[in-house]
């Protein structure tokens, strides 16, 4: 029996099914990790929050770099790694996706919102940093290359910034939440493409772990918690999951 039909074994005998994702089920994408050679955080300089809020020059090279780098999330589609787990989400057998990932693809899998828990938030769009208001990218990208204009919130003037989260912000209290308690309800952890080397959201496996649901990983590269899963695969997650799934 290979690894693909051992963990399509595991996710038949599971009731409740979680997936954590990370940045490798992306590149399968076509989207860069950042942190790899070459990556945007080997090219810059990380843009800290509080700098962020401090600086109008801090927070124009934040835009600058945003738009300069966004051709190739917006290009990117859906990979068969995501299609198997909104397979998953459809047939009532994945509770929830808990990812590291920024770039909404899993909703545009067809994974309810609702199912998608973001630890690190989302850059498809951005929030008033004082209400919370949605603002969309078109019209501040719009604004910003042609004129420099620097978004501000239409409804109460705050500060507006992406939908994700920055160096020294602080992690979104209710996604950790949601977070903990479907990792301690689910029976079958499922690592996809993290390395997981990002805490507190790498403590999540181990928590699940310790809480008697079985435990896997698959990705490209080593961690340092293969020794404690129960299983292993270091192939590619969209051929990988689409053999133990049943999905093209």
């Amino acid at each position: 029996m290979d690894d693909a039909e051992r963990l399509r074994e595991m996710v038949h005998a599971a009731q409740r099914i979680v997936a954590f994702t990370g940045a490798g089920i992306s590149t399968e994408s076509g989207i860069p990790d950042f942190r790899s050679p070459g990556g945007i955080w080997t090219r810059y300089k990380p843009i800290y929050f509080d700098d962020f809020m401090a600086s109008e020059e801090m927070r124009r090279e934040s835009w600058h770099r945003k738009f300069a780098t966004d051709e190739t999330m917006l290009k990117a589609e859906p990979n068969a790694g995501h299609r198997a787990l909104a397979k998953l989400v459809e047939l009532g057998r994945m509770s929830s996706i808990i990812t590291q990932n920024v770039d909404g693809l899993h909703q545009r899998s067809g994974v309810p919102d609702s199912k998608v828990i973001e630890l690190h938030g989302n850059t498809t769009y951005a929030t008033c940093l004082d209400c919370g208001h949605r603002h969309e990218l078109a019209p501040i990208r719009r604004a910003f290359l042609e004129k420099g204009t620097l978004p501000i919130c239409e409804k109460c003037e705050g500060i507006v910034k992406t939908a994700t989260i920055s160096f020294g912000q602080a992690m979104p209290e209710v996604p950790m939440l949601r977070a903990q308690e479907e990792t301690l309800a689910c029976d079958l952890f499922i690592v996809l493409g993290s390395s997981l080397v990002v805490y507190p959201a790498a403590g999540f496996p181990q928590m699940a772990r310790r809480n008697g649901a079985k435990f896997v990983i698959v990705n490209r590269e080593p961690t340092d918690q293969d020794a404690d899963a129960d299983l292993v695969i270091h192939k590619e997650i969209g051929p990988t999951l689409s053999r133990a799934i049943g999905v093209n």
